[in-house]
Order: C-alpha cells, then sequence, then structure tokens
C-alpha cells in the first residue's frame, strides 16, 4: 500500500479537499471553503496546514464561533444540503460557543462539520489554558457537551483514528434521513502529529446521494388512506425542498385535486401563487389552512417532523387520520401515522400511480379560504399608526405603544413594514430569518415563487441565526439580493457576522426590526396573565419594576454604519420604500433600522400553543389561559 507522511492537520485539509457529492447526475465539490477563529487550539494544528499547505480551499476568518458556524449551516441549507463550510475552533469557550449553533444544523437536518481543539492526548502538561478539569473523570472535557446536540462525535487522541472519523462524518453528513452537526474533537498535539496515510485515502471520492423508493407495500397502503378519503390536505416539509419535489408535488395535488399548506422549512418549494397553496400550517399559520386543516379528513405529510408549530401542539387536525411519507423511519412513524419510508420525489411518483384516477371532493373550499386569506391580508398591509395609541394594534396595553412613540416620535405596524418589504426588494430575493414574531408573520405573509427564497431557521428557533444566516445564504447564491430578517433582540444577541461581510466584499442586507422588546416573548409573557417584566427594552427607574421605566431608543443604523454599512432609518411607509430602493443601488451591505410598533404583529388564527403556564393563575387572564389549556389538552392528540 502506497502510503504518504502527513500531520493529521494536513490529513484533514487534503481529505476534505477531494470530497464530492453527486445528486441525480449532477455532481459538485462538497467543500469549497472553511471558516475559523484561531486560538492555542488550532492555530498551530488544523491552522498550519490551511495557512502552508497545498489546497484549493478558500479559508474565512470568523468573528464569533457560534456566528461562524450559523453561517455554514445557512450556507448548506441554501445549497440544498450539497455543500458544507466546515468550522474550526480551539478549545474551551472557542468550541463551547459552537454548542449552540451545532443544535440548531441538528434540529434543522442541515449537515454542518465542526473540529474543536481539545485538551492534550498526552496529559503531559494538564492543566492546559481554557482545560476544565473534572475529578471524577480526567476523559471529559468542554467538547463532551456536543454529544447532546449533534449526530456524530468523535474524538480523534491517535493519528490513525482520523480515516475512521472523517469517514463516518462524511456519511452522516450526507444521510438525508439523519443529517445534521457532526463534531470532531482534535487534541491540540494530535493535530500536529505525523502518520504515514494511505495515498488511497486522499482520492478524489464523489459521494452519491439516492432517492430510495418506498416499497410496494407502504405506497399501497397509503394510496388506501387517500382512495378512502374526501378532503385530504397535503404538508410539505422540508424534505419535499431538499428532495427538490416541489414541482413533482404541485402536479401531483393538480391531479387529483388536493390543496396543500407549508412549513417553516417547506415554503417556497411551490410557488405560493399555486391555485392550491393555501399557505402556511399550524401556531405561525393563517387561517386558509388551519381552516382547512380543520375540516379535511386526512392529513398527507411530506418530508415534515411535525413540530408542535405544525401540528399545534397536536390540536389542529387531532382526530384526522394521518399517512406520512418521509426518508426517516422516526419521523415518519409520529403520530401513529400510516407510512412509507423513501425520498419525496421518488415516493409521490411512485404514489400516484396507485390513485386510480382519484380525485378529491373539495369543492369551492379551497378558493373561499384563500379569499378570506386574502382580506385579512390586505387589512395587515394597511395598517396605519398615527401618533398616539391605536386600538387596533393592541387592546390590552395602549400605555406601552404611546410610550415607545414618545420614545421613538414615529413608527409604523410591523405588519404593514412587511407588506412594503415584499412589495419593494426584488421578487427572487432570499429572506433569512430564525426567532421571535417575524417568523410567525413571515410564515403567514411571505409569498414568493422564486424556489428556495425563504431560509427560516425555526427547528431550533435560535436567536442570532438571522444575520450569520443572511452571510451564508448569500455566499451560496452570491447572484440573488438576500435580506436578514431581524428583530432588535436577535441583533443584540449576534451581529458578528457583518464585518465578516464587509470583509470578504459580500454585500448582505440587514432588515432590522425594532419595537424595543423580545416581543413575542412579552406577547407570551400577557397572554398568560404575567406581568411583563425583563421583555422590553427599559430604563429602570429607581426601585421600580424595569417595566415602569421608559423605552430605550437605540440608534442602529449609526452602529451599523461605524461598521462601514450604508445605513437607514424608516419610521413610516416612505422612509421604509426610499430606504429600499436606494440600498438597491449599493454594492456595500446595507441596513435599515425600521421602527416598528410593538404589538403589530399577527395572531395565531386558531394555531393554539401549549406552554407552561402556572397551576396558581395569580391574573384573570392568567385563569383564563389555564382554563383554554386544559380545554385544548382534552381535545389534543395525546400521542
Amino acid at each position: 500500500m502506497k502510503t504518504e507522511r502527513m500531520s493529521v492537520g494536513e490529513a484533514v485539509v487534503r481529505f476534505l479537499d477531494n470530497q464530492y457529492v453527486s445528486f441525480d447526475g449532477v455532481e459538485n465539490k462538497l467543500v469549497e471553503g472553511m471558516f475559523t477563529i484561531f486560538g492555542h487550539g488550532c492555530v498551530l494544528g488544523i491552522g498550519e496546514a490551511l495557512s502552508m499547505g497545498k489546497h484549493s480551499l478558500k479559508v474565512y476568518q470568523g468573528k464569533n464561533e457560534q456566528g461562524m458556524a450559523q453561517v455554514a449551516t445557512a450556507y448548506a441549507k441554501q445549497n440544498n444540503r450539497r455543500k458544507i463550510l466546515p468550522c474550526v475552533s480551539s478549545i474551551g469557550p472557542g468550541a463551547a460557543n459552537m454548542v449552540t449553533a451545532a443544535g440548531t444544523a441538528t434540529a434543522n437536518n442541515i449537515p454542518l462539520l465542526l473540529f474543536m481543539g481539545d485538551t492534550f492526548a498526552t496529559r503531559q502538561p494538564d492543566p492546559v489554558l481554557q482545560q476544565i478539569e473534572q475529578p471524577y473523570s480526567a476523559l471529559v472535557t468542554t467538547n463532551d457537551a456536543f454529544k447532546a446536540v449533534t449526530r456524530y462525535f468523535d474524538r480523534v487522541t491517535r493519528p490513525e483514528m482520523l480515516m475512521s472519523a472523517l469517514l463516518n462524518a462524511i456519511r452522516v453528513l450526507l444521510d438525508p434521513a439523519h443529517t445534521g452537526a457532526v463534531a470532531i474533537a482534535m487534541p491540540q498535539d494530535v493535530q500536529g502529529e505525523c502518520y504515514d496515510f494511505p495515498v488511497d485515502f486522499f482520492k478524489k471520492r464523489v459521494n452519491r446521494i439516492t432517492r430510495p423508493t418506498p416499497v410496494e407495500e407502504e405506497l399501497q397502503d397509503l394510496a388506501n388512506e387517500i382512495k378512502k378519503s374526501k378532503k385530504p390536505l397535503l404538508i410539505v416539509g422540508g424534505g419535499v425542498k431538499y428532495s427538490e419535489a416541489g414541482e413533482t408535488v404541485a402536479k401531483f395535488c393538480e391531479k387529483h385535486n388536493i390543496p396543500f399548506c407549508e412549513t417553516q422549512a417547506g415554503k417556497t418549494a411551490i410557488k405560493s401563487s399555486h391555485p392550491l397553496n393555501v399557505g402556511g400550517l399550524g401556531v405561525t399559520g393563517n387561517s386558509s389552512a388551519n381552516t382547512l386543516a380543520k375540516d379535511c379528513d386526512l392529513i398527507i405529510a411530506v418530508g415534515t417532523r411535525f413540530t408542535d408549530f405544525t401540528t399545534a401542539s397536536k390540536s389542529l387536525y387531532a382526530d384526522k387520520k394521518v399517512i406520512t411519507l418521509n426518508m426517516s423511519d422516526f419521523h415518519a412513524s409520529k403520530l401513529d401515522a400510516v407510512k412509507a419510508i423513501g425520498d419525496a420525489k421518488a415516493g409521490i411518483i411512485a404514489l400516484d400511480a396507485l390513485l386510480d384516477g382519484y380525485k378529491s371532493g373539495y369543492k369551492d373550499e379551497i378558493a373561499k379560504a384563500k379569499s378570506d386569506w386574502d382580506k385579512e391580508m390586505d387589512r395587515l398591509t394597511h395598517i396605519t399608526i398615527g401618533k398616539g395609541y391605536n386600538p387596533e394594534i393592541d387592546a390590552h396595553m395602549p400605555d406601552v405603544v404611546e410610550n415607545f412613540i414618545k420614545a421613538h416620535g414615529e413608527a409604523m405596524a410591523q405588519t404593514t413594514a412587511i407588506g412594503v418589504i415584499r412589495e419593494c426588494i426584488p421578487k427572487d430575493a432570499i429572506i433569512v430569518g430564525s426567532a421571535g414574531s417575524l417568523p410567525g408573520d413571515l410564515q403567514r405573509m411571505w409569498t414568493s415563487d422564486c424556489k428556495d427564497s425563504y431560509n427560516m431557521e425555526y427547528g431550533y428557533s435560535c436567536m442570532g441565526y438571522e444575520i450569520a444566516g443572511c452571510l451564508g445564504s448569500k455566499m451560496a447564491m452570491p447572484n440573488q439580493e438576500v435580506y436578514a430578517m431581524v428583530g432588535d433582540g436577535s441583533y443584540l444577541m449576534l451581529h458578528t457576522e457583518m464585518i465578516t461581510a464587509l470583509q470578504e466584499g459580500i454585500k448582505m442586507n440587514v432588515l432590522l426590526f425594532d419595537n424595543a422588546s423580545f416581543g413575542c416573548i412579552n406577547n407570551l409573557q400577557m397572554d398568560q396573565g404575567v406581568d411583563a417584566l425583563c421583555t422590553e427594552l427599559r430604563y429602570r427607574e429607581g426601585d421600580k419594576p424595569i417595566r415602569e421605566g421608559k423605552f430605550m431608543n437605540i440608534d442602529y443604523a449609526m452602529s451599523a454604519r461605524g461598521y462601514g454599512f450604508v445605513t437607514y432609518t424608516a419610521r413610516n411607509e416612505q422612509e421604509l420604500r426610499e430606504a429600499i430602493a436606494d440600498s438597491l443601488k449599493q454594492t456595500t451591505s446595507t441596513l435599515i433600522d425600521i421602527k416598528v410598533l410593538p404589538k403589530s404583529m399577527t395572531h395565531g388564527y386558531d394555531g393554539w400553543w401549549n406552554v407552561g403556564c402556572t397551576q396558581n393563575p395569580r391574573s384573570q387572564r392568567g385563569k383564563s389561559a389555564l382554563a383554554n389549556k386544559e380545554k385544548m389538552l382534552e381535545k389534543a392528540r395525546k400521542y
């Protein structure tokens, strides 16, 4: 066997540089670049190989380890999981910063490859800088925290272990059913050690992603259930997007007159304008989808993992028969479903052949549901706010609106701002979001006929994904405008990769919705009868609760301008239109600081969310919330 002697760090780089993916006969390079923040645990190992070795990888400098890994997650998602940006960190806090990003990727089934520096395998200099010592075990390091949030975890304590670790990493990363974060701990001494690696290990490897078709018996079970139903409703999940099955599913629904709705991950797999597309479903769904879900007699779930937001905490279609088509047996088996295991596109094609000319019994119900939602959309996008309290915004807290306007002078409704943005940005623009009230507003309100133009991370709902994700999406799709839809709370939590965008000359657009609060969670407090506390940006005044102070008014545009962004502030529709128009002329990154009123987001449209409210409420609203929860639990599916 021919071998070549090299360091472990160089072997990592050489191996990754020769990985390719083939899907439907199209081949692409899996790894074109890597992100890193160097520290003593990686700069002289993998770092030396990246700096001094021969390879074709572009190396990017992250600003926060969580941020760079969120960039990589969004990049992989925008590339439909067929390209990745591995991330390299030092030991200790640098590694721990990536735990959150690993959870984000795993919850959303997105491939993310992480290399974390680790303490010495020899233990000779222990305890090294940033090492956590545990009296009960010398085997435990910071990196053991990754075990709970990854699909595959390994620790390379000898050079020859690297080969099986990397092969397993690629296996998991490219598994459509169980992909997620892969974390490989690399002791800083081992990274520099040399070994005689087989030359064949570094040859070009083409990893095939295939389309398994469900077995005939399972497909026949699904077909039998569909033929018995009069009003089925199909759920388009993320599996439809990653399978690139949108057009196939749309034709299937047209042929059989079956309306379909979307999860956050499935949105824009099929055109929003399709006459059978009734929009977002569940807790963050709209009235048209939720109405049809309550009235249907069969749920056809394609490529979804049934989060509590998709099922409205198992209350929305609790008494309906459920059938599933999914690559994952684990997800397909939920809700006691009749299941078929396989690829969405291949499965739908095979299922269609078994339906014998079936058509649903829907008549004008689909068009009526869509028409009713269109009227609500028109209302939401035309709310006008004068100075002072508007009862249309929030009947419970007029002082919140009035105090916010005192601090900011003028502001617009959040839903109106979304309407203006949709009207003004390019039709093929990609929007990126994650947490707060915006994901609900956007799943309900956002429309696009451009495939894969909606990159919403809502499996983990990770604050801080938005701006990093915007950069990752732009890196994946450099010829499209990309917009981060981010609240002020998420912006304050993590926006450091804005600097990376400037450094790399990559234009990103940040649409910052400033309502001086964690508005979504403030709503949750209020709806459950809890007095607002630490969910608004207010000044503390003496010994009073912070909720009684004045709202802060932060000039986010000034802050971003200091970084080098072209910035704007918009307090009304005209200013927002003018800002967007000018931002489209720019070649560098932009930020629009949009002042929006608290409490001006969409509501739930009968999508119930089961949360842990107290069983000993102290307010009338709390008592009402508890009573509603008990009523809904009686109706909800128990398993």
